[in-house]
């Protein structure tokens, strides 16, 4: 996520290229354009915020995924819970995080990129041992737990606020590659804990559900402790609520946020879902594989914004759709011969199909929106809205399973109405992006 930002000018800057300072670890001036100042100091500064941003934006991200690995884990744990309320702890902090994504974003500029990365990591402190505290009591009513649940979408929060943060340090040049790092760091982080959280609570023999949450207090403490350490709050950061405005107002953000919920949507919604549809369908293969969805899609996000840089992010976006739909039908096969191989091959093409789809439809923004002549401000107000109304889909897909699963008893109803909503999205991103129709050029 992308904010309108603001610089002093070259002139604020010392030729000799240092920066101001003052205490709290603020910097008066900055300029990232003045490539003396850039290659003086800037680069170096930039870099090391940049590394302990992706450290706490994966802690972010971990801790948004938890209750993704921990829900198939709950009835081992001693609770009784039906598919729908299963569905409804891997939804909701999704759909919580995707609400904290414009506050967090705007919570940057007014108390400062480090510290409140500092703030931010120590937030992830309240879905974490809460959580701790849940998991060792069945009798915990579902009200409670789906409350614990909805804490975690902090770590969704945490994306929107480091990715503004780190674009005002980087210049127009180097954002693009600055910020893709930090996406893929936070991506990561669902593969990080879908992998870890299966060993660490059988460590020792046993289940200790509990783990699950206590394994991130010391991690939460250390990037705090790093952010402030090492961190800086810029005070030329500035953030535009009339960017937002203006991109509202305009239709291709509400066609590109539709098509950001079939790709963005896509990924933390299956990433979600992944380990209890596993855990419904192939119980006897375990969790230890689930984290492999979350992997390819996070590795192929790069690979989209390659892909649309040579071809268009137009036909990339198109393709993707295409691809993901094919999975989806070779996971409803799959169902049907109950063959686990097949299963888990096709979910993890329409993983990389997600991961590709991301990074596309972000290339697709800024040309649509310099192109059809309403500036660079209009753009990153969308990017704004766009990831918000994206991150919905991590709510939608795990709800249409259980809506699925309720009525029917399956999980095939829902994937082929996923199949004809990419269908939908690929027609759309076709009649819009590639035949100039809405004053759009071809992207």
């Amino acid at each position: 996520m992308a904010v309108q930002t603001t610089q002093t000018t070259p002139t604020t800057v010392p030729a000799t290229g240092s920066a101001a300072r003052r205490p709290g670890r603020w910097i008066d001036r900055w300029d990232p354009e003045d490539a003396a100042f850039w290659a003086a100091r800037g680069r170096r500064v930039a870099r090391r915020n940049l590394a302990m941003s992706v450290v706490a934006e994966l802690l972010g991200f971990s801790v948004w995924a938890l209750w993704s690995i921990v829900v198939p884990q709950l009835p081992a744990a001693g609770f009784t819970l039906t598919a729908d309320q299963m569905f409804w702890l891997i939804a909701v902090p999704s759909l919580v995080g995707a609400f904290l994504r414009l506050p967090y974003t705007f919570a940057v500029p007014l108390f400062g990129g480090r510290n409140w990365t500092v703030v931010s990591a120590l937030l992830l402190l309240l879905p974490t041992t809460a959580l701790a505290v849940v998991v060792q009591r069945p009798d915990t009513s579902f009200g409670v737990l789906l409350g614990v649940a909805a804490l975690a979408g902090f770590g969704g929060g945490n994306f929107a606020s480091s990715m503004a943060n780190i674009s005002f340090f980087y210049p127009a040049a180097e954002k693009g590659k600055a910020l893709g790092l930090n996406a893929a760091g936070g991506n990561l982080g669902t593969a990080a804990v879908q992998l870890a959280v299966p060993f660490v609570i059988v460590a020792g023999g046993g289940l200790a559900l509990e783990r699950a949450g206590l394994m991130f207090v010391p991690l939460v403490l250390v990037a705090a402790v790093l952010a402030w350490r090492f961190m800086d709050n810029l005070a030329t950061a500035r953030s535009d609520p009339r960017t937002y405005a203006a991109a509202a107002r305009l239709p291709h953000t509400w066609i590109i946020s539709a098509i950001y919920i079939g790709t963005f949507g896509s990924f933390i919604g299956y990433s979600g879902a992944f380990p209890t549809l596993l855990a419904g369908v192939f119980p006897h293969v375990g969790l230890k594989v689930a984290f492999l969805g979350a992997l390819v899609g996070s590795l192929a996000r790069p690979l989209g914004g390659i892909l649309a840089d040579r071809v268009g992010g137009a036909r990339v976006t198109i393709a993707a759709f295409g691809v993901m739909a094919a999975g989806t039908l070779g996971a409803v096969v799959a169902l049907q011969r109950h063959d686990f191989g097949l299963f888990l091959g096709a979910f993890l093409v329409l993983f990389v199909a997600t991961g590709i789809g991301n990074g596309s439809v972000y290339r697709m923004i800024p040309a649509v929106f310099r192109e059809t002549g309403a500036g660079a401000g209009a753009a990153a107000g969308c990017i704004g809205i766009a990831g918000a109304v994206g991150a919905l889909g991590g709510f939608l897909v795990p709800r249409g399973f259980a809506v699925s699963t309720t009525a029917t008893g399956s999980l095939v109803p829902a994937l082929l109405v996923f199949v004809g909503v990419y269908v939908a999205l690929a027609a759309l991103t076709a009649a819009v992006y590639t035949r100039g129709r809405m004053g759009a050029v071809r992207v």
